[in-house]
Formats: C-alpha cells, sequence, structure tokens
C-alpha cells in the first residue's frame, strides 16, 4: 500500500499524464464527466457517479469500424487494429469498474471484439472507493461493495487528507512503481485506518433489494398483465440505456459516396421503436410494451441466464434521470424481489 497528500493530487496526475493518456472526473457545466486531463484542471473527487458511464473508453458512443474504396481493387482499412491507445482512468467508482467485467462477458467472448479487447488492455483503472451513498444507491443488491474494486488494477481509499493506493493486477503494479517517487510507504496505521474507513462505507450503504428468486418469477412473467400496466409511463426516450454502464447494444450504420463508403457504429437501445424493425417492416416489438419488458428481462432474467450475472450494478442513474420515475426497483420488488432497508 502506498499514499499520498491530497494537496499533492497535481502532482501525481501530472506524472501518470506522463505515462499514458490521462481522463479524470471534472464538472462542466454542472455535470461531471471523464475529460481528458489538463494542468490546471480541477478534478471532481467528491461527485458520486459520472453522468455518462467510462465504458465509453472501451465502446465508444460513435466509432468508425472500417472505410473502403472501391477500384480497380477493393481497399480496406479495417479501424480495429488501429484502437487502444495508452490509457488512465482516474477515480472509477466501484459500481462502474463491476460494469466492465460484464461488459467482458460480451465483447470478450470468442470471437472477441478487437477494438474492445485492444482498448481493455491498453487502459489501467484506478477505481476510487466510495464514501456517501445517494438515496438512489442500490450496488448493495448486487454484492458490490462501495469501498472496494477487485476488478480494477488500483484502488484508491480517501482517508480525508491522503489518497491510499493499493496496486491490484500487474498493470496496476507496473503503474505504481513508475509513480514511486511520489508516493510513501503507508504504515500499519495507514492500513489499519483505510480498513476502518472501508467498513464504515459498507455501514452507510444500507439501500438494497432482495433479487431471491427474481429470475425464476421473471421466467413465467413473459405474457403477465404487469408489463400492460408499467409499460404506460415510458416515454421511449432511451435515457435509461445510454446512461447504463452495462448496456452494450449497438447499429452499424453504411455511408456511401462514389467509390467510397464507411462503415460507423454506434449505440443503439432496445427502448427504440426500431430497434428490431426489420427489413420487411415486420417488428417483433410492435409497442412501448414489449420494449419494457425486454429491459427488464434481458437486465434480471436473460442475461444471468447466459452469463451468469445480473445486468446492473445498482449505479442509480436510471433512477436519478428517469423523467417517468420508471425504477427497476419497483420493478425488482413487484415482480418477487422484497427490500431491505428501503
Amino acid at each position: 500500500m502506498k499514499r499520498i497528500a491530497k494537496a499533492n493530487l497535481a502532482e501525481l496526475l501530472s506524472a501518470m499524464a506522463a505515462e499514458a493518456k490521462l481522463y479524470v472526473p471534472a464538472e462542466s457545466d454542472g455535470i461531471v464527466n471523464f475529460v481528458s486531463w489538463q494542468e490546471g484542471l480541477a478534478v471532481e473527487l467528491a461527485a458520486l457517479n459520472v453522468l455518462v458511464p467510462p465504458k465509453k473508453f472501451f465502446y465508444p458512443q460513435t466509432e468508425t469500424v472500417l472505410q473502403y474504396e472501391m477500384g480497380e481493387d477493393l481497399q480496406i482499412e479495417d479501424f480495429a487494429c488501429k484502437a487502444g491507445e495508452k490509457a488512465i482512468l482516474f477515480a472509477v467508482r466501484p459500481c462502474d469498474v463491476s460494469s466492465f467485467a460484464m461488459m467482458d462477458k460480451v465483447y470478450l467472448e470468442e470471437p472477441p471484439d478487437e477494438a474492445y479487447r485492444r482498448r481493455r488492455e491498453n487502459t489501467t483503472v484506478i477505481a476510487l472507493g466510495c464514501t456517501e451513498p445517494d438515496e438512489a444507491c442500490f450496488c448493495q443488491s448486487f454484492d458490490i461493495d462501495a469501498a472496494k474494486a477487485p476488478g480494477a488494477d488500483v484502488l484508491a481509499v480517501d482517508t480525508g487528507e491522503e489518497l491510499a493506493l493499493v496496486a491490484q493486477t500487474e498493470k496496476g503494479e507496473e503503474l505504481i512503481s513508475a509513480l514511486n517517487g511520489l508516493l510513501s510507504e503507508a504504515t500499519s496505521g495507514d492500513e489499519n485506518k483505510v480498513k476502518d474507513e472501508q467498513e464504515k462505507i459498507a455501514d452507510r450503504y444500507v439501500t438494497s433489494v432482495s433479487l431471491r428468486g427474481i429470475k425464476e418469477r421473471l421466467a413465467g412473467m413473459f405474457a403477465a398483465d404487469y408489463w400492460e400496466r408499467l409499460y404506460k409511463r415510458c416515454i421511449g426516450c432511451g435515457t435509461c440505456t445510454f446512461l447504463c454502464p452495462t448496456c452494450h447494444c449497438f447499429d452499424l450504420q453504411e455511408y456511401a459516396a462514389g467509390n467510397c463508403g464507411e462503415r460507423i457504429r454506434c449505440w443503439d437501445a432496445c427502448m427504440f421503436a426500431d430497434f428490431t424493425q426489420m427489413a420487411g417492416g415486420h417488428n417483433p416489438r410492435p409497442s412501448q410494451k414489449e420494449r419494457v419488458r425486454q429491459r427488464f428481462m434481458h437486465k434480471l432474467n436473460y442475461f444471468p441466464q447466459q452469463h451468469g450475472d445480473y445486468a446492473c450494478v445498482g449505479c442509480g442513474r436510471c433512477v436519478r434521470k428517469c423523467p417517468v420515475n420508471l425504477d427497476i426497483l419497483e420493478v425488482i420488488r413487484e415482480a418477487g424481489g422484497g427490500t431491505d432497508g428501503l
């Protein structure tokens, strides 16, 4: 374990930026998102979550997949092999770190998505343990410890005047070694302070829902009247899916001009009417009812059946930002789960 005074954070970030492209949480117009670090930038360590989840660094909202030109020979430029500059993500919250593991199950299964794989391998993730929850946090429901992030390369813990840093992977050890001139060795007293702080944090995160029996209950609810009642509040804006750290659906668009063209991949969402629209005009999800049902069935039944984990990390973004208060906690309670601490 290493430590550094938060008063020296700018010096630490400058050293990190010398190692790789550095992204940090920062506020602009009242909104906190990850941005490229530069000297003088005020880093926001108190914000619970950035608005747009950091999955965007591995799975960009819009990206060119390939470009082509037709002449005597077909020339194709594949951008996947160019993806993945060396990068560092600083102060990623534990719920978002957990979301990366779920995205890996989709994009790193054989055959892996090459662009995603390169970005993951070339990015070092530094997690920052949470200190205070808000009313929308429910990460404990999914066995996520808000003070810990075992999937991160480095875990940072805010102990007040200092940050304690613990390398958790080989990449993390390499980064800590490169920064060692700026870091002090933690004492046994520091380690005990970190443990005490982590225990306090765990006690603060008490909002949770019971997932007991939810998969089995939902398996028998495909044709239930419940969805008819639920969907009428939904306006199909897609906010929940675009701000979700585990949603991973995309669309491919082709643009051609003369002999040249390009293929673009962009985020898409099951909440949109044309997401399942077929070329012949048929849509197997013809109304918002089927689309709302798909969202919750996928997160709480289909994904865990296929991958073993729920496709939710309890970050609360969809709860905070849904304009009609369509709450996944409500769905879990009503569809078969119980509540603890609500």
